[in-house]
């Protein structure tokens, strides 16, 4: 193969990646969403855009309102997406959009005596023809630009306009994606996602292979598109498994090690119908199942085993299940309970570690199309739980980062949805367990936007399952949820009034810890105790320093008897990180004695070295703490023990340590990237700890210290002395 056909085969497999991140962004119906896809071959545009339209116009099924309420109104009279070739005359899209409204509101189904019906879900808008403004005068393009910075009224007063229901997509190649991004900066600014296409720039010229509607979608070739986009792979199984290993786990979180809780599944999975007798075709014969569906059906298998083999023929039969029914013309709750038995294999399938993007996509479509048939199903909250939770899985795969926030809106948006179905005196067990799973996922939130809001989200809703969630019903998940409490009062502590939320997370962790026997959970048991030692280290910067110090100190150490080396070296690390940090801190008290300043000096030193061999010897590129900052504290511990006016030692103690400050200092900087604030600062420590050489040793002290720098560092050293 040559280097050009290696290329090649890469973008196409970047662009479907790009795709299908694209497609089901725009599949999931969130509102108030702006999506620019870029792309400068317009080949490749056509047939991407045609291909969305072809897929998501019309899903059947695909849509969170009743199949039967649509009866008397074809499937295809109101689409879930509309495609706008841009006016030129009057490049105005919002009012394109509203036009479009305004001809083609939206049915009304479900009209009864008894009821009066609701309108059909606003659809979401792509828009083409972008580019063609080239062609255009200044004026014109300047009067595009001009109604986008107008457009970003809608955002200030959300009811003024009917598109922000839905999403809007944006196709415009790079040049056109600078010009917004320079002259409309606002109307930037409120993007959701950015998608970029690979491929050559086409000259611009009226496009008319473009059709204005899509009434002839069947006479489009898609030939090149399906191979370019949708036969390849997103991403390799480990990549994804590595993402979200720790679902069932707890995690790190900075100083908040294993602060985290995974979030729950309780249904249970139906027993099949099909049976060994029933013969199951190809699936190229299955003609009643969504085009969206079966592709990621498809991908979902595992082509490692035989196709008869239990892994590949369950699935299988769940979708012939399916099939038949839809045949038969089934009716909607008989559907439903298909559709649910297919989301709750493969829903179980990614609780035992298969997550892959496919299977999380096929389980969360399998599960709305449940919905879709049955919303009055008993099983709805919990089927809108899993729908949360999956979404909160998919926000943390590998290559979702521009989507990662808008997955975790929609999973916020289910769980909301099945609260609003919970009865909670009657109900009390899913009832917690949805608010948990809210809270958790809002404290996720918190990385994206908003991150005071969202964390008094959290503390609500952690606040509402503790209600229902009781010590006496359930001590554990009671000692989980208060745990995750305390670390959201946490987190709300650093950005206001800090002294009442960290007394609040010290709360909550006691709680939480009189749960915990550490002799039958000694990793959860020290996992609190760390978290209460930060919590009221942190508090020491507030009030009564040296009490809280030493408090920070009492359970960092007790933590320390539960997390070993030899059981969780890396949480043992981040512990022994933290316990020498508040040695320092107690060091430097104004209050403390001379002889209780070079105790905690060297206390300090002893801790801070031990969390450097450990963490070396992990070879661990992903600690819950800065390695290079802790090099750098040490050597800041080392420099101040001998430069204390207290410092009793001779002349080779002072050598020693001063040694040992320059050879750590000149290790962080050999790995800090050059011109940056930290290494700045490092450099200026080592020019200092140069001349206390010379002040405390003389000028062998000097010469002693330039043989352990670096040559290259000594012309930048030298006249600064």
């Amino acid at each position: 193969m040559s280097v050009n056909e290696t290329l090649t085969t890469d973008i196409f497999t970047l662009n479907r990646q790009v795709y299908q991140r694209l497609k089901f962004a725009l599949s999931i119906g969130l509102r108030r969403q702006i999506f620019f896809a870029v792309c400068d071959d317009l080949h490749l545009r056509n047939q991407v855009a045609t291909r969305l339209h072809s897929t998501l116009a019309y899903p059947v099924g695909q849509v969170l309102y009743h199949p039967v309420e649509t009866e008397g109104i074809s499937t295809p009279a109101y689409p879930r997406l509309v495609t706008l070739r841009l006016n030129l005359n009057d490049p105005n899209p919002i009012a394109q959009i509203n036009q479009w409204l305004a001809n083609y509101p939206p049915p009304v189904v479900g009209e009864s005596k008894d009821s009066p019906g609701r309108p059909l879900p606003i659809p979401a808008f792509q828009i083409v023809g972008v580019e063609l403004l080239t062609k255009q005068s200044v004026a014109v393009q300047r009067l595009f630009l001009h109604y986008l910075r107008l457009s970003e009224q809608y955002f200030a007063n959300q009811e003024t306009s009917s598109f922000l229901e839905s999403s809007l997509l944006f196709w415009v190649p790079r040049p056109w994606l600078y010009a917004i991004q320079q002259s409309a900066p606002k109307f930037w600014q409120c993007r959701t996602g950015v998608f970029i296409f690979t491929g050559e720039p086409t000259p611009t010229l009226e496009n008319r292979s473009y059709p204005e509607n899509f009434s002839s979608l069947r006479s489009v070739d898609l030939g090149n598109l399906e191979k370019s986009v949708v036969d390849k792979s997103i991403t390799s199984q480990e990549e994804i498994n590595k993402a979200i290993e720790e679902f069932n786990f707890t995690e790190d979180d900075d100083f908040f090690e294993d602060t985290s809780v995974s979030l729950e599944y309780e249904s249970q999975p139906s027993s099949t119908t099909s049976t060994k007798e029933d013969i199951i075709p190809e699936l190229s014969s299955f003609l009643h199942i969504s085009d969206e569906l079966m592709s990621l059906f498809k991908e979902s298998l595992n082509l490692n085993i035989a196709e008869d083999a239990e892994e590949n023929l369950q699935p299988k039969q769940l979708l012939w299940e399916i099939e038949k029914l839809k045949i038969q013309q089934a009716s909607g709750e008989e559907l439903a309970v298909a559709y649910h038995k297919l989301g709750t294999l493969y829903r179980l399938r990614i609780e035992q570690g298969q997550s892959s993007l496919e299977n999380l996509m096929v389980a969360i479509i399998a599960y709305q199309e449940a919905v879709s048939y049955d919303d009055t199903s008993p099983q709805l909250p919990d089927t809108l739980n899993d729908l949360g939770t999956l979404y909160w899985m998919l926000h943390r795969t590998p290559g979702s980062s521009e989507e990662a926030k808008t997955y975790i809106q929609q999973g916020i948006e289910f769980y909301q949805l099945a609260i609003k179905l919970i009865t909670p005196d009657s109900q009390p067990e899913i009832y917690a367990r949805v608010q948990n799973n809210l809270a958790t996922a809002y404290g996720d939130l918190t990385r994206f936007s908003n991150p005071v809001e969202n964390w008094q989200e959290a503390v609500k809703a952690y606040n509402e399952a503790l209600r229902y969630r009781t010590e006496e019903i359930d001590p554990l998940k009671y000692a989980a949820c208060q745990n995750n409490l305390g670390t959201a009062y946490w987190h709300l502590g650093q950005y206001s009034d800090p002294v009442e939320h960290l007394k609040k997370a010290i709360a909550a962790y006691n709680f939480a810890l009189a749960h915990y026997q550490p002799e039958d959970e000694p990793i959860k048991y020290g996992m609190i105790q760390n978290n209460i030692g930060t919590a009221y280290w942190n508090l020491s910067q507030y009030e009564t320093p040296l009490e809280n110090l030493q408090l920070a100190v009492d359970f960092y150490r007790e933590a320390l008897k539960y997390r070993t080396p030899n059981n969780i070296p890396a949480a043992c690390a981040a512990t022994k990180n933290n316990l020498a940090t508040a040695y320092w801190h107690i060091a430097n008290l104004p209050q403390v004695t001379k002889d209780i300043r070079q105790n905690f000096l060297q206390l300090c030193i002893k801790t801070y070295e031990e969390t450097l061999t450990l963490a070396n010897s992990l070879n661990q590129m992903n600690f819950s703490f800065d390695v290079l900052a802790t090099q750098n504290n040490l050597a800041l511990a080392h420099y101040q023990l001998v430069t204390d006016p207290s410092f009793k030692g001779d002349k080779k103690i002072i050598s020693q340590h001063l040694e040992a400050s320059l050879e750590h200092h000149v290790q962080a900087l050999g790995r800090l990237v050059k011109n940056t604030e930290g290494y700045h600062t490092t450099f200026n420590h080592i020019v200092k700890i140069i001349r206390t050489f010379h002040n405390e040793l003389g000028i062998q002290g000097q010469n002693l210290a330039l043989s352990k720098v670096p040559g290259n560092l000594i012309p930048e050293i030298l006249p600064k002395l």
